[in-house]
């Protein structure tokens, strides 16, 4: 049952950061695993995936839920590329893909030193044209959200795909299973979840930061900040550097310090979220079963 107020301040900033008369809209509510929002200002809607019922979902305001692809493959994280085209996840067929203007789709990673990838879980494109993703086993552990396998790959990591020769290279490689990601206005920092503690009580609850150099590596990377709530999975940053993420009680906000500011309470554990609208100030919150979206103060950083 939703509260008077969705609102849980734990710092004197996070007050000017929400609406205080804005409330928490549920938009749909029939999914099983709600994932990997990502709007679309030229077209004014919103893409995301319902994993186990292995589709993509479009919501158009004033005009409701359609379905955008349905076999998805699983499709699980999406983002836009510097041409505006859509990325996406697939945890099917163990790739990353790109859909293309005509609605045909390319098949940009599946494979590292000829093993195949893991799950491709959730994915960024950097203005170079770059584009990083994680590779948790979620997807392979059983036929809910992908295809049993056995994982090819020792490790699960974190990935950046060349944009000139299309070559992979492991950026990361010492997560449990890393999930979100996303980088600081400036793009000198890259945030990454580490969501391995929900198979594995002993793994931390954390999100890191890592520094990027030249643009292509990631060091010094050390604990952003501790989630006291479930665990973080997607996340979004927004034009003052401060980081949303998902966790199981609604969503965190995080001053770049790694302050926790305040939180916006969820009815469902929340998986991801995206800022879109016209102005990049509507949150929308794709929860387990449900979408829903609530209007803040905050700007979303500003992709594609």
């Amino acid at each position: 049952m939703q509260t008077a107020s969705p609102y849980e301040i734990h710092d004197p900033r996070f007050r000017h950061m929400v609406i205080q008369s804005a409330r928490l809209e549920e938009l749909y509510r029939d999914c099983r695993w709600a994932e990997g929002p990502v709007w679309f200002a030229d077209l004014d809607c919103l893409i995301f995936s319902d994993i186990p019922n292995q589709r993509m979902l479009r919501y158009v305001p004033d005009h409701g839920i359609s379905v955008f692809r349905q076999p998805s493959n699983f499709a699980n994280g999406n983002t836009r590329d510097r041409q505006g085209r859509l990325i996406s996840c697939e945890h099917g067929g163990r790739r990353i893909t790109r859909t293309e203007t005509d609605g045909s789709i390319t098949v940009l990673a599946d494979r590292f030193e000829g093993k195949r990838l893991n799950s491709p879980n959730d994915v960024v494109v950097k203005s170079d044209g770059s584009i990083w993703f994680t590779d948790p086993s979620y997807g392979i552990l059983s036929n809910y959200e992908g295809y049993q396998a056995e994982p090819e790959l020792p490790t699960r990591n974190v990935f950046r795909l060349d944009p000139q020769d299309g070559s992979l290279s492991i950026v990361a490689e010492d997560f449990g299973q890393p999930n979100g990601l996303a980088f600081s206005p400036d793009e000198r920092l890259l945030y990454i979840a580490d969501s391995a503690a929900s198979h594995d009580e002993t793994w931390p609850r954390h999100i890191r930061v890592f520094d990027v150099v030249d643009g292509m590596r990631l060091v010094n990377g050390q604990v952003f900040c501790t989630i006291d709530n479930g665990l973080a999975d997607g996340l979004r940053i927004d034009t003052d550097g401060n980081v949303w993420t998902s966790a199981a009680d609604g969503v965190h906000c995080f001053a770049a310090d790694g302050t926790l500011l305040g939180k916006i309470l969820v009815p469902q554990t929340v998986a991801n979220l995206a800022f879109g609208g016209p102005k990049r100030n509507r949150l929308f919150i794709t929860a387990t079963n449900s979408l829903y979206s609530v209007y803040v103060a905050a700007t979303g950083a500003q992709y594609p």
